[in-house]
């Protein structure tokens, strides 16, 4: 069956084994146009705020706009000035690149992993390839062309330490470190907070009031979505992060949205338990531990000592839940 989709899915394409060496030079010329486009525009990604580690992303398109050249003055020699337009999508068994949109949003150390990949990726196919073929020819520029893809890694290596020194880096890696905690450590512990302590009181009160258990699962369940949904709208509605530099609104708003409602759920759910104190013993004991992962949370990387958050959180904690419980009882 999974043969079958897959020889659905690539209907119409070649397979690498099948191409002419023309045909394989054509698609090297195409491969190493678009692995240029990609480093370009990850240049212009992270030019603003990563200046370093952009040039190196600019002396490395230009590595890949050089071997194009060559390729294409290789392939004029050879087989004349037309050259096939052949492309990684047409060939069934040829690596693909991630479209840039999907990963151009990522972390800094993720755009260096991903470049260092696509450069492994080319290398250790073309490596496979010659490693298959039985034509020397064919042999030889398969070759070529995983040297090629080796040499480029040289390349971005030298390219990062003449750009990229020790200095610049942590600087880069501390402004990356710093907008992730912006765009989504921050606003998710936030909703993380308000979603498991406010949310105890009405859970906690009406599971004492009523001792049912569903009745109190459905307070929980309403309380907690619609905080989500409150906070994660008030997230990306009140700041367009252009001015406070905090990141995308709408990655803050699904980060502290889906927070809130987490933490909400986390001490709701036990009560789909049919017995009452087991239900809530369970309870309690999540709420001890959200209480202490929010008390992690800000030390690990909001840096604030450990017995403070300790002292805010618990005892803010303490005194919702202490709240819950006297109302629901009385």
């Amino acid at each position: 069956m999974l043969a079958r989709l897959a020889s659905l899915v690539n209907v119409g394409k070649r397979r690498f084994q099948d191409l002419s060496e023309q045909e394989i030079l054509a698609l090297a010329i195409s491969s190493e146009e678009e692995d240029g486009r990609i480093y370009a525009a990850y240049a212009t990604r992270l030019r603003k705020e990563y200046p370093a580690t952009a040039s190196v992303f600019d002396g490395m398109a230009a590595e890949e706009d050089d071997h194009r050249r060559r390729l294409i003055e290789l392939y004029q020699q050879r087989f004349g000035g037309f050259v096939v337009p052949l492309r990684r999508e047409h060939v069934a068994d040829f690596y693909t690149r991630r479209p840039v949109w999907l990963v151009e949003n990522l972390g800094l150390e993720r755009i260096r992993q991903e470049a260092a990949d696509m450069e492994r990726q080319a290398q250790d196919f073309y490596v496979a390839a010659a490693g298959r073929s039985t034509d020397a020819d064919t042999r030889k520029l398969l070759g070529d062309l995983a040297a090629a893809e080796a040499g480029h890694q040289v390349t971005a290596n030298r390219l990062a330490e003449h750009n990229l020194g020790d200095e610049e880096r942590r600087g880069e890696d501390l402004a990356s470190r710093r907008q992730f905690i912006l765009t989504w450590v921050q606003p998710g512990l936030a909703g993380l907070m308000d979603g498991s302590v406010s949310t105890l009181a009405p859970i906690f009160a009406t599971a004492f009031a009523t001792q049912n258990t569903w009745t109190t699962f459905l307070v929980g369940l309403s309380a907690s979505v619609g905080a989500g949904i409150s906070m994660g709208f008030t997230e990306a509605a009140h700041d367009d992060g252009k001015l406070s530099g905090r990141g995308s609104p709408w990655k803050r708003g699904l980060a502290s949205g889906l927070m809130t409602a987490i933490g909400g759920l986390g001490h709701a759910l036990p009560y789909l338990i049919p017995s009452f104190w087991t239900a809530t013993v369970i309870a309690l004991i999540v709420v001890f531990v959200e209480l202490w992962a929010i008390v992690w949370i800000q030390n690990r990387y909001m840096e604030t000592p450990f017995l403070r958050a300790a002292f805010q959180v618990v005892l803010g904690g303490g005194l919702v839940l202490a709240a819950g419980i006297l109302i629901g009882g009385a």
